[in-house]
């Protein structure tokens, strides 16, 4: 319940405080006085978007609070899930810069327009004559439709399945996209493995082979060069091992005269080995090498394999190739078949839809038994309002999928004439039966549907004083079981406040402003007979008004 709004430095309002009834708030003043100007400053705190030229004065901040009432809303969920402090009063506030810096706050908790709209959503109903009306929207004809007929339960209980069923098939399509990734990614990292083992590596055989690819290519100079070394140092005539020798024998009889001989005659006796042995190794490798076009091939050709498969996979080595064919064996074994939890959940998935469609079957049968007295009460209300032909039809359609209110979808179709066809309401309607439709089926569902309060601007528009009486009547019997705030022009509707305030303009110190007081009871007395006659009312128009206050 909107208990109390006050408005500062906005549009034509310098400050301005309003408290509410519980039951039915009218609001009345000449048009133009600023009436509408407290809905705009509502909307402020609604989460609406501000606009820059609001300012009254733009060298102070505009600022708008709301005190609710939200006991009966059962809130305090919204209110932890959004980390705010919970109270049963709960103050919104709106504050607007000359700079265009919007701020808004809950209990003093800063909150964003989303959630300010959110909040809002359960507090006020707000009816515009030209805004995009509830009853135009589809979700709120289906939940009328529920409120009738007492699926609440039964609903709730179908959401928290609809719910986990959305929860498992997302996990689900998750699953197989990631099973078919796999094994997309499990193919590729076979080919790459199976390619490895292919080619046969073998740790230390790149080096082997560019080593004898070297020999191979340089074969004829190493076999005439080695083979004219192992000549000099043991064939030739005057070869350089014969003469170490010779040389030895001439140095053998002193060389025991002392140590340092003994020595060097053992340093010429070890070179002469190893010119021995380095003879050897020369014959032998001056013998075996031969020039061989077929080997070098193959060791191109087995390199090449080699080189590709670094290249391909930026490494340096067969020793790096072979880690990765380890790793990519790893990763292959390593590999979990999904197929098993895709079952599962296929099946789990399937059983929840097939739970599902049972409770939508049992919503749908409940809410075909509304339509035939919800349209004739509608019917016998509009026709109280003076559209005696007009016709509502609730139209009831099976969907092909689940939604998450079950498988209908439901739709107010209207006629406002006698062989006029049923069309959706937006397509057909006019502002003023709008507002009488609007009126008819909020107060029908009023007892069935936790309506926030409503507030209804200008709904009795482009109609007659008798049809502003007869929703004088349901505004305030709809008023006894919510609380209701009505701006309006007719002196029928205005007779049935419970509080009524009057809005009017008043030029200060230069500037015009908008005041907002509440009426006594002449007083009145005395607004109701203006709007019936004129300024000043004539006493007939008085005795009226005082007629229309005691009806």
């Amino acid at each position: 319940m909107l208990k109390r709004l006050q408005i500062r430095n906005y549009a034509l309002i310098d400050r301005v405080e309003i408290e509410f009834s519980e039951r039915l708030t009218i609001i009345t003043g000449e048009t133009g006085a600023g009436k509408s100007i407290l809905l705009g400053a509502l909307g402020l705190v609604m989460g609406e978007r501000a606009d820059t030229k609001i300012f009254y004065n733009d060298q102070e901040k505009c600022v708008v609070e709301a005190w609710f009432d939200v006991a009966k809303y059962k809130l305090r969920e919204f209110f932890e899930e959004n980390e705010l402090d919970y109270d049963d009063e709960v103050i919104i506030r709106r504050e607007l810069s000359p700079a265009g810096k919007s701020r808004g706050f809950i209990n003093d908790t800063p909150a964003n327009n989303q959630v300010l709209q959110r909040l809002t959503e359960a507090l006020v109903d707000l009816h515009q004559q030209f805004d995009v009306l509830d009853i135009h929207q589809v979700n709120f004809q289906l939940r009328m439709i529920d409120a009738l007929a007492d699926n609440n339960a039964l609903l709730l209980e179908y959401q928290r399945g609809y719910r986990q069923y959305l929860a498992d098939r997302r996990a689900l399509a998750t699953l197989v996209e990631r099973s078919d990734n796999a094994s997309r990614e499990m193919d590729y990292l076979r080919f790459q493995f199976d390619e490895l083992v292919k080619a046969g590596l073998l740790d230390g055989e790149q080096e082997q082979l560019e080593a004898e690819l070297a020999r191979l290519t340089n074969a004829e100079d190493i076999k005439r060069a080695y083979g004219a070394a192992y000549t000099h140092l043991s064939e030739a005539d005057q070869n350089i091992i014969g003469q170490l020798q010779e040389l030895a024998r001439l140095m053998s009889p002193t060389r025991y005269v002392s140590t340092d001989l003994v020595m060097l005659s053992e340093r010429l006796d070890t070179l002469i080995i190893d010119l021995q042995d380095i003879a050897k190794d020369c014959a032998r490798i001056s013998e075996h090498t031969e020039h061989d076009p077929e080997r070098i091939q193959d060791i191109q050709e087995r390199l090449d394999i080699l080189y590709k498969l670094e290249k391909k996979h930026t490494v340096t080595s067969v020793a790096d190739l072979l880690m990765l064919q380890e790793n990519l064996e790893s990763q292959l074994n390593g590999f979990t078949d999904l197929g098993e939890q895709i079952a599962q959940l296929e099946q789990t998935v399937a059983a929840a839809e097939k739970s599902l469609r049972a409770l939508a079957a049992q919503l749908s049968e409940r809410r075909r038994k509304v339509p035939q007295s919800f349209e004739k009460n509608v019917h016998a209300l509009l026709q109280q309002l003076s559209m005696p032909h007009a016709r509502l039809n609730v139209d009831i359609r099976e969907t092909a999928t689940l939604t998450p209110t079950g498988a209908d979808d439901v739709q107010f179709l209207f006629a406002s004439n006698v062989g006029s066809k049923y069309l959706p309401i937006k397509d057909v309607a006019s502002g003023g039966e709008l507002s009488r439709l609007t009126l008819c089926t909020k107060s029908l569902v009023a007892d069935a549907i936790p309506l926030p309060t409503l507030i209804f601007d200008e709904i009795d528009s482009g109609i007659s004083g008798d049809v502003s009486l007869k929703m004088g009547l349901i505004l305030q019997e709809l008023s006894a079981r919510h609380q209701v705030i009505s701006i309006t022009h007719t002196p029928q509707i205005a007779a049935r406040a419970d509080k009524h305030y009057f809005a009017y303009k008043q030029v200060e110190n230069g500037r015009t402003i908008t005041h907002l007081r509440p009426l006594s009871a002449d007083e009145r007395v005395r607004a109701l007979g203006v709007m019936l006659s004129g300024n000043p009312p004539s006493e007939a128009a008085l005795a009226t008004a005082r007629e229309l206050m005691l009806r």
